[in-house]
């Protein structure tokens, strides 16, 4: 009976004396209240009602995520998200668990004190292109204020910055104007262009134009020419040549425009007179275009002659 009760007390004792440490944590053991040992992963023994298990150290990688507010350079409200990631140093775990009660809330006070003293430093638009430089100053400040309590910082980083809603549609509209006025300039060098090039076309389609109308003009001219020459070699004088050529081409308009017409009557002057009168009109043109030649060759002739002298 005896050993039985001795052996159900050594188990006891076995049993409180064992305790597992997970993985990436520590234990932190006291004796008679006092720091005796820290105790890492796996199978441990400890001296029940004696030793004591204080606490329990996790050394995974942890994050603490802080919104602050604070005003920039040119008095604008903004609200920056910082994110921190931190761990356990396993060298000095003992600092880690007894000298901060809260670690959390030392780093919190430290991002709040860092964050106040550099973004007044910058405006606006500066914060959003420096919130690494931001970061940076975060993480040095962190590092060289928790080593010392067996804090290290792996990463602080910047993850929103979020102005108030009023300053975000004030920028959203500078931004839009800026745009417009941009958009405005393009359109109105786009449309100057079109303006200059229809400009230019239509002289030079003018400028063509005319040379044709003067061209035909000639060579119907020189056509007529040729035509009384034709007629005078063989016994037709002048006048009378002249005149059956208009009265030809008199006809020959009036089948042209009855062909071509899509209309059934045509008034035209067809008295005896309107011959005559075409025949008038046609050898004042036939002289002028005469007189016109004889000019130009006239001012060619000088030329040559001056550039011989």
């Amino acid at each position: 009976m005896g050993i039985l009760v001795l052996g159900i007390i050594a188990f006891i004792f076995l049993l409180f004396s064992i305790f597992i440490v997970r993985q990436q944590s520590a234990a932190i053991v006291q004796r008679f209240g006092k720091f005796h040992s820290i105790r890492n992963a796996g199978f441990q023994l400890r001296i029940p009602v004696i030793d004591q298990i204080a606490g329990r150290v996790s050394l995974r990688i942890q994050q603490l995520d802080v919104n602050v507010e604070t005003k920039t350079k040119d008095d604008v409200f903004v609200r920056l998200k910082v994110s921190v990631q931190y761990v356990v140093l396993k060298d000095n775990i003992y600092d880690a668990f007894y000298r901060l009660e809260d670690p959390q809330s030392q780093i919190t006070s430290y991002i709040f004190d860092t964050v106040r003293a550099e973004v007044p430093k910058l405006k606006l638009d500066d914060v959003f292109e420096k919130k690494d430089d931001i970061a940076i100053a975060i993480r040095r400040e962190l590092e060289q204020a928790m080593r010392e309590y067996g804090y290290g910082i792996i990463k602080a980083l910047v993850t929103d910055i979020d102005p108030d809603m009023e300053v975000k549609n004030a920028m959203n509209k500078i931004n839009a104007a800026e745009r417009e006025k941009i958009a405005a300039e393009y359109q109105g060098e786009a449309e100057r262009i079109r303006i200059v090039a229809k400009a230019t076309a239509e002289a030079e389609s003018k400028r063509l134009q005319g040379r044709g109308i003067a061209d035909q003009r000639r060579e119907i001219a020189r056509g007529l020419e040729e035509s009384v020459n034709v007629l005078n070699e063989v016994g037709i004088n002048s006048q009378e040549a002249s005149a059956l050529i208009v009265i030809t081409q008199h006809y020959d308009t009036l089948q042209a425009v009855s062909e071509n017409t899509k209309s059934n009557l045509i008034l035209l002057p067809n008295n005896p007179s309107s011959a005559s009168d075409m025949l008038t009109q046609l050898t004042t043109s036939f002289a002028s275009v005469n007189a016109i030649e004889r000019m130009e060759k006239e001012s060619q002739n000088e030329s040559g002659t001056d550039e011989k002298h």
